[in-house]
C-alpha cells in the first residue's frame, strides 16, 4: 500500500519577526507591578512628609529672615525655632536608605526570581531571546526608578534650600555645607545616579547568585561599602583642594585636612596637639571664655606656628555632582552590560 505524503510545513522559525519591545514592557510591568507599587508608595510617603515639613521649615526661615535686624527676644525665638526644627530629616540619614532599598527590592529580584524558580526557560522560548529579555527588563525598570529618584531629588533640594541660603551667614542660623555627609548624595543628580547604581548592583548580584534573599543581602552590603568608600575616600579627591592659612573659612567649606608648620617645616597633622596648646596657649594666654580654633591658631602663630587648611569651597558643588554622577553612570552601564552578557552566555 502506498500513502499520500503530507506536504511538510515550511520552516518559518528563521523568518518569524521578533516579539515587539512593547510586549516585553507590558510583561515586565505585570511581573514587577508589586515592587513598583511599593517604590511608588515609599517615595510618595516621603514626598508628602517632605512637603508638609518643608513648608513649615520655609515659613520659619522667612519669619527669622524678616526680623533678624531687630534683635528682639521674639526674633531670637524665631531663629531658635528654625534651628530646632526637623531633627529627624536635617542630617539626611533617613533618606539615605532610598537607593539601597530600591536596589535590594527591585534590582536584586528582577532576574534572580526567574532564575531561582526556573521560569526563565519558558521566557526564553517565547520568541524574545535571552539578551533582549534581559535588556528589556533592566532598561524599563531602571528608567522608572531613576525618574522617580530624580523627582524626589528635586523635592529634597527644595526642602534643604533654607540651610544653604546666603542669608544664614548674617542670621546665625543653622548653616550646612553642600558637601555635608548624608546630604550631598541626596541632591542634584547624585540621588538618581546612586539609585541607578544600586539597581545595577542588585541585578548583577541576582544574576550571579540566582537566589533572591542572598542577592538582597549582597546588594545592601555592596551598596553600603561603595557609598562609604565614595564619601570617605573618593569624593574629596574629585578636584584638587585649595590650601590656605586663613583662620576664618566659610562654614559651608568642606575641610578635608589640616596640619601645622613651623619655620616652613612640618610640625603636626590635624589639629594642634593638646601638649602644644598647654605649653603655649594656656587659658591665661587666650583670654576668658571658651576659646575657638581660630583663637588657638592665632596664639600658636605668635610662637612661629602656622595652621594650614585644605578645603573644597561650596562653589564646587555642581562640578562635584557631575563628576560623581558621571562615574556612577559609567559603573551602572558596565554592571548592566555584564549582567546582559552573563545571561546571554549562561546555559539552561
Amino acid at each position: 500500500m502506498t500513502a499520500l505524503a503530507v506536504p511538510a510545513r515550511p520552516v518559518q522559525d528563521a523568518s518569524l519577526r521578533p516579539v515587539p519591545w512593547r510586549r516585553m514592557a507590558w510583561v515586565t510591568w505585570r511581573q514587577h507591578r508589586f515592587a513598583l507599587t511599593g517604590v511608588a508608595t515609599l517615595l510618595g510617603v516621603l514626598a508628602v512628609c517632605l512637603w508638609i515639613v518643608g513648608l513649615q521649615l520655609h515659613h520659619a526661615y522667612a519669619a527669622a529672615l524678616a526680623c533678624h535686624r531687630s534683635g528682639s527676644i521674639a526674633c531670637e525665638g524665631l531663629i531658635g525655632n528654625f534651628n530646632g526644627m526637623n531633627k529627624v530629616l536635617s542630617n539626611g540619614s533617613v533618606l539615605q536608605a532610598v537607593p539601597a532599598l530600591i536596589g535590594a527590592f527591585v534590582g536584586a529580584p528582577v532576574l534572580a526570581r526567574e532564575l531561582e524558580t526556573g521560569t526563565f526557560r519558558f521566557a526564553w522560548t517565547q520568541g524574545f531571546g535571552r539578551w533582549r529579555w534581559t535588556l528589556a527588563k533592566l532598561v524599563a525598570l531602571a528608567v522608572v526608578v531613576v525618574a522617580a529618584a530624580g523627582a524626589l531629588s528635586v523635592l529634597i533640594s527644595w526642602y534643604y534650600q533654607p540651610y544653604f541660603a546666603a542669608g544664614n551667614e548674617t542670621l546665625s542660623l543653622s548653616e550646612v555645607s553642600p558637601f555635608a555627609a548624608g546630604l550631598f548624595d541626596l541632591r542634584g543628580v547624585a540621588l538618581a545616579a546612586w539609585t541607578l547604581a544600586a539597581f545595577a548592583i542588585g541585578a548583577l548580584a541576582g544574576t550571579l547568585i540566582r537566589r533572591v534573599v542572598p542577592a538582597i543581602i549582597v546588594t545592601l552590603a555592596v551598596y553600603a561599602g561603595l557609598a562609604l568608600a565614595a564619601g570617605i575616600f573618593l569624593r574629596k579627591h574629585y578636584l584638587t583642594p585649595l590650601v590656605t592659612s586663613k583662620l576664618n573659612l566659610p562654614e559651608t567649606a568642606w575641610i578635608t585636612s589640616q596640619w601645622g608648620t613651623k619655620g616652613g617645616k612640618f610640625a603636626f597633622a590635624g589639629r594642634a596637639p593638646i601638649n602644644l596648646l598647654e605649653q603655649f596657649c594656656p587659658p591665661s594666654a587666650v583670654g576668658p571664655g571658651k576659646p575657638s580654633e581660630a583663637t588657638f591658631a592665632r596664639c600658636l602663630g605668635h610662637h612661629g606656628y602656622t595652621l594650614w587648611t585644605s578645603y573644597q569651597p561650596a562653589s564646587r558643588f555642581w562640578p562635584f555632582q557631575w563628576i560623581e554622577g558621571g562615574w556612577l553612570l559609567a559603573l551602572s552601564l558596565l554592571l548592566i552590560a555584564t549582567t546582559v552578557l552573563l545571561v546571554h552566555r549562561r546555559g539552561t
